[in-house]
């Protein structure tokens, strides 16, 4: 996609369909102009005359028939979101009065905006850095109140202030540094003081490195955390998946091996995000399919934060005892639950589950009893799941990394702040330093957008917006 920044006047619709108001957004040069040329007001001063930020009522016309009766919002450059002259007009949200309208800004000189042009014109007029324009496009997905208050405080400002005042101390050691290299036929003199250096560096340090360890939290906000359910063949997990969802997504049979690939789908629970993956059942197979199905089922446990062991109640120290060799090693670092399933068809379930002889060899590991054919206990599932997933309450002040490429910039970058602090440690050149510290700048730049200058990444940013933002 070429997103090189024009002087075309673009407009597109900025509401979903359906709505009874429909919006659509004129911004660039002639973006006055050409919505006057379809807009008579009903008070007779054209747009060109009005002051900014006042609201007109009149009508789009299509020659001389009414298409719709309009209220059209007036901003002026730079004082708009995109930071050009800007309308945006409000209709009836008829689809055939918007496409109507549209087609007549498009006649009389306007192109359509490709997806995310509005935000990106905004970016590259300085209204915004690359940070907070990527924040607009999470901010319109939130689907939680966290996720709602970390794209806040991203879209506001708060990572870019962030780094921003890394920038400035990256950028006083570098000049200190660089200085002394100027006058580096003066043997005597010493600009940069070296235990000043390695106080600033290690502050540099102790900063990147806590936004690196910000992003394991949210990530699991922004896409949810993964819990995988895994267990034999018909213990019971697509049950539990579906009652966990409340829906029927997987298919329950009472034949062994029914589920042989990995089903996901996510669930808000009290303002957690989930990505529950039903796995096929674990047990020896001659199928070669249902074995693919089986290896995928350790690759997904491999991959969640949570898993939730799934065993029949009435077999279950059978079935420990057949699978904690494969399963309790990949459980390294990760939360257990046993979810000991089926206790409607058996009597004693209280006092199996109550008996820990059998999970001496599991550790560490929550244990709860449910029927999830009955939905018994599924609720009490969801309420210990919340509770080991452990996530701390985000406010809108609160600087978390949730984006993929903020998290590698800044993981490099704090890969050359370590060659800083090893290079000042082992005493070697300036030159070699200020080489490593210049990397660490270059990383930072690169999250705000102040070293992108590749079409093809900025493309990759902003091709997943929507048309009209």
């Amino acid at each position: 996609m070429n997103i090189l920044y024009t002087d075309d006047t673009i407009c597109a619709i900025a509401t979903a369909q359906g709505g009874a108001i429909g919006t659509i957004r004129v911004s660039g040069k002639e973006a006055i102009c050409i919505t006057d040329k379809i807009f008579t007001p009903m008070n007779g001063t054209p747009l060109s005359e009005r002051k900014p930020y006042t609201l007109t009522f009149g009508n789009i016309s299509n020659g001389g028939e009414i298409v719709d009766e309009v209220l059209v919002s007036l901003f002026r450059a730079p004082h708009s979101y995109t930071g050009e002259d800007s309308t945006e007009i409000s209709c009836h949200g008829s689809s055939y009065i918007l496409q109507q309208v549209m087609q007549l800004l498009i006649m009389n000189g306007c192109r359509a905006a490709r997806p995310g042009e509005f935000t990106q014109r905004a970016f590259m007029n300085g209204k915004m850095d690359l940070s907070q324009a990527e924040a607009v496009a999470d901010l319109i997905a939130s689907t939680s109140a966290a996720t709602h208050r970390m794209a806040m405080s991203q879209m506001r400002g708060g990572f870019s202030r962030e780094l921003s005042a890394l920038r400035e101390k990256l950028l006083h050691l570098t000049s200190l540094m660089e200085l002394e290299l100027d006058f580096s036929d003066h043997e005597e003199l010493e600009f940069a003081d070296r235990s000043e250096l390695e106080a600033i560096s290690c502050q540099i340090e102790n900063v990147i490195s806590h936004l690196v360890d910000t992003f394991s939290v949210g990530n699991a906000i922004k896409n949810g955390i993964p819990v995988a359910i895994i267990g034999e063949t018909n213990a019971g997990k697509s049950t539990l998946l579906n009652a966990l969802l409340n829906e029927e997504r997987a298919i329950v049979s009472d034949i062994h091996g029914t589920t042989r690939d990995v089903i996901e789908d996510t669930m808000n629970i009290d303002g957690v995000m989930f990505r529950f993956i039903d796995t096929a059942g674990i047990r020896e197979t001659s199928d070669a399919i249902e074995s693919i199905g089986i290896e995928r089922s350790f690759q997904k446990l491999d991959q969640a934060s949570i898993v939730l062991w799934v065993i029949d109640i009435t077999e279950a120290k059978a079935q420990i005892e057949t699978l904690k060799d494969k399963v309790i090693p990949r459980c390294e670092g990760k939360k257990l639950i046993l979810v000991m399933n089926k206790c409607d068809i058996s009597a004693n379930s209280d006092e199996l589950v109550q008996d820990n002889t059998f999970l001496s060899d599991i550790n560490g590991s929550e244990t709860i009893s449910i029927s999830a054919k009955d939905r018994k206990g599924v609720a009490e599932l969801q309420e210990l799941l919340v509770k080991t997933a452990a996530l701390p309450e985000v406010s809108q002040s609160d600087v978390v990394v949730s984006n993929v490429r903020h998290y590698e910039a800044l993981t490099h970058a704090l890969e050359a702040i370590h060659r800083v602090q090893n290079g000042m440690s082992l005493g070697l050149s300036g030159d070699l330093v200020s080489q490593d510290l210049r990397e660490c700048l270059f990383h930072l730049a690169e999250i705000v957008g102040g070293e992108i200058t590749n079409d093809e990444v900025l493309g990759n940013i902003f091709k997943n917006f929507c048309i009209g933002k």
